[in-house]
């Protein structure tokens, strides 16, 4: 179908050296750019972010600190890239959170006002997400065929997860679950050993603060020292433990974050 459209829409997707808005930098960007009369304009280019990409990041994406090396810098595009999004209204996929706010950190850094004051926003994911709800009344619904007229009472609620787990084993039994970076987790079976791994393996503490990596260390799940692992942390900036455990931590965290640095001293 085509959109019906005043201004053209740039629907923008963009891979990043990482998750934080503030700190994070560009290494793609790709717009496709709807005319109101349905034409689509395509660009896309990758970006010198000026910063190291960490491994576990393009691991993800695929892009390289050597992909981007020879690219041109974010600063050096920005005037040209203000001009294709000239007059557009913005889309993408968890764009409201995520990419435009970047984008705006970006072209800010570069020295140039990128106005949002009178464009409009569609972030397809917030659809996405409204449509099809992601809640225990929704699940026990599409896996089980049934209502949850009973909801938030904690009998009915419980009744209704363990039947959909039930379903959800049934319905997936011998399929393959891979991560966002293509890892196998697992296969859904009907054991619980199959099962944690699936849906618990990579935990260290329940909050999810540290997580294990591909290698099995714990690393950073937050913060600046997001996807490093957290025993070189505590040993290169040992206030960092102090100030985790001062901090609104959950105690669980606290106990895990302890752990890992009394084993790094067993280990000296």
């Amino acid at each position: 179908m085509q959109l019906h459209l005043k201004n053209p829409l740039a629907v923008f997707d963009l891979e990043t050296t990482g998750t934080n808005v503030t700190t994070d930098r560009i290494v793609e960007i790709s717009v496709v750019k709807i005319m109101p009369d349905g034409e689509e304009i395509v660009k896309t280019m990758k970006i010198n972010p000026t910063i190291p990409i960490p491994v576990e990041t393009s691991m993800i994406h695929g892009i390289y600190d050597k992909d981007v090396k020879d690219a041109p810098t974010f600063k050096s595009i920005s005037k040209s890239l203000v001009e294709f999004f000239n007059g557009c209204d913005l889309g993408g996929f968890n764009c409201l959170k995520f990419d435009i706010p970047l984008l705006i950190e970006e072209f800010l850094r570069a020295d140039i006002e990128f106005d949002t004051t009178n464009r409009k926003f569609v972030d397809a994911q917030k659809i996405f997400h409204m449509m099809e709800k992601r809640t225990l009344t929704a699940a026990y619904q599409f896996y089980c065929g049934k209502s949850l007229d009973d909801a938030h009472s904690a009998e009915a609620d419980t009744l209704a997860t363990a039947a959909v787990i039930k379903a959800q084993v049934e319905r997936y039994d011998g399929q393959t679950v891979v991560d966002a970076m293509g890892r196998k987790l697992g296969t859904i079976a009907n054991d619980m050993k199959n099962l944690h791994e699936v849906t618990a393996a990579n935990m260290v503490d329940l909050a999810g603060r540290f997580v294990m990596n591909d290698k099995g260390v714990e690393v950073f799940n937050f913060g600046k020292h997001r996807h490093k692992p957290v025993e070189d942390i505590l040993k290169a900036e040992p206030g960092y433990y102090d100030w985790m455990m001062k901090g609104d931590f959950p105690l669980d965290t606290k106990k895990r974050l302890t752990q890992i640095k009394l084993r790094g001293f067993n280990t000296r």
